[in-house]
C-alpha cells in the first residue's frame, strides 16, 4: 500500500516511518469494511506505527464494535479479580521478599547440598564422638585444625562446571561473577560456622597431661581469612585450584612442625602429637597478635577481591 497523506502532505510506503493511514481508512478498518489486501496491508504498517496503531484502537472503541469491547473487557476484569483479589500491601510485601529468598537459595542452591554438607556434619558430629564415646582427648585440637579448611572444601564444590550442571546458564545471569561466587561462600559459611563452633563448645576440656586447646571459636577469624584468600587466589588459577592451594597450605603449616618435632616414644606418641599440634594452634590462634593479623589479612583480601572484581566475570565459564 503506498498512498499519499493528504492530511500531513507525505509520501512513503507502509513500513516507511513518515507515512500515516488516513482517518478514512482508519475508520474502514475498524467497522470491517475494508477489502481483506487493503487490511493486511494496513495491518503491516501498524507494526511499525505507533501513531497509526493507536488511532486504529481508539476507533475501534468508538465505533459498533466498542461497547462489546468494553463488555468483554469488564467480564475478564471481574473475573480475574474474584479470582486473584488485589493484593494488599503486605502481601505485595511478603510476595517480594519471598521472590528475593528464593533468588537467594537458588543461586546458593550447590552450595547447600552434596557430599559436603554430609563431610561437615561428619566431622562435627565425629569429633564429639571421639572425645566422649572413644575418649580421645585431641579431639578439640584436631577439630579446630580441620575447622580452617572445611568452608574452602565447601566453595571448591559448589562452583564451577564440576559441581553446578547450569553453570553456563547461571555464570551469563546478571547475578554471576563475584556476586555469585560470594552467595555460595556465605551459604557454605553459614552451614559450617554454627556446625563447627557448636561442636568445639561441646567437647570436653583436655586431659591433665594434654595442654588445653584454644577456644572454640579461636578459628573463625583464621577461617575467614583463608576463605578470602582462596577466592583471591581462584581469580588467578580457577576456584578449585585456588582452595586447593590455600587449604593444602594450612593444612601443610600445621602437619608439618607437628611431625617433624622429635617424638616421645611410641607409648606416648598420640599423647605426643596432640601436644605438638595443640602448641601450634596456641601460635596461630591464641593471643591478640595472630587473631589481629588475621583480620587484617581478612580486609587486604577483601578490599582486592573488590578491586579485581571484574576477573571473576568469567570465572571457570571456557
Amino acid at each position: 500500500m503506498s498512498r499519499s497523506n493528504d492530511r500531513n502532505g507525505t509520501k512513503g510506503t507502509t513500513g516507511g516511518a513518515s507515512w500515516h493511514a488516513p482517518d478514512d481508512l482508519v475508520a474502514r478498518y475498524a467497522d470491517g469494511s475494508l477489502p481483506d489486501a487493503d487490511a493486511w496491508s494496513l495491518e503491516k504498517h501498524l507494526e511499525s506505527c505507533g501513531n497509526c496503531a493507536a488511532r486504529v484502537s481508539r476507533a475501534a472503541r468508538e465505533g459498533a464494535a466498542g461497547v462489546v469491547l468494553a463488555e468483554v473487557r469488564d467480564t475478564v476484569l471481574d473475573a480475574v479479580g474474584a479470582a486473584a483479589p488485589a493484593p494488599t500491601h503486605r502481601t505485595a510485601r511478603a510476595r517480594a521478599v519471598g521472590g528475593r529468598f528464593g533468588r537467594i537459595l537458588w543461586a546458593a542452591g550447590p552450595a547447600m547440598r552434596g557430599a559436603w554438607t554430609g563431610a561437615v556434619v561428619l566431622v562435627a558430629v565425629g569429633a564429639v564422638a571421639l572425645a566422649y564415646v572413644a575418649g580421645f582427648g585431641g579431639a578439640k585440637p584436631l577439630l579446630l585444625a580441620l575447622a580452617p579448611a572445611m568452608p574452602l572444601a565447601g566453595v571448591a564444590l559448589s562452583y564451577g562446571r564440576h559441581a553446578d550442571p547450569l553453570h553456563e546458564i547461571t555464570a551469563a545471569s546478571p547475578s554471576s561473577g563475584l556476586r555469585l561466587l560470594l552467595t555460595r561462600t556465605a551459604a557454605v559459611l553459614a552451614l559450617s560456622v554454627p556446625l563447627l563452633t557448636v561442636a568445639g563448645l561441646l567437647l570436653p576440656a583436655a586431659p591433665p597431661r594434654l595442654p588445653e586447646a584454644p577456644a572454640a571459636a579461636a578459628w573463625l577469624l583464621p577461617g575467614l581469612a583463608l576463605t578470602l584468600g582462596s577466592l583471591l587466589l581462584s581469580g588467578y588459577v580457577g576456584c578449585r585450584i585456588g582452595t586447593a592451594v590455600v587449604g593444602g597450605g594450612w593444612l601443610l603449616a600445621l602437619a608439618a612442625p607437628v611431625l617433624t618435632a622429635t617424638g616421645t616414644g611410641l607409648a606416648s606418641s598420640s599423647a605426643g602429637l596432640t601436644a605438638r599440634l595443640t602448641h601450634q594452634l596456641d601460635l596461630y590462634f591464641t593471643g591478640a597478635a595472630p587473631q589481629g593479623g588475621w583480620a587484617a589479612a581478612a580486609v587486604l583480601c577483601a578490599l582486592l577481591l573488590a578491586a579485581r572484581r571484574t576477573a571473576y566475570d568469567r570465572l571457570e565459564t571456557m
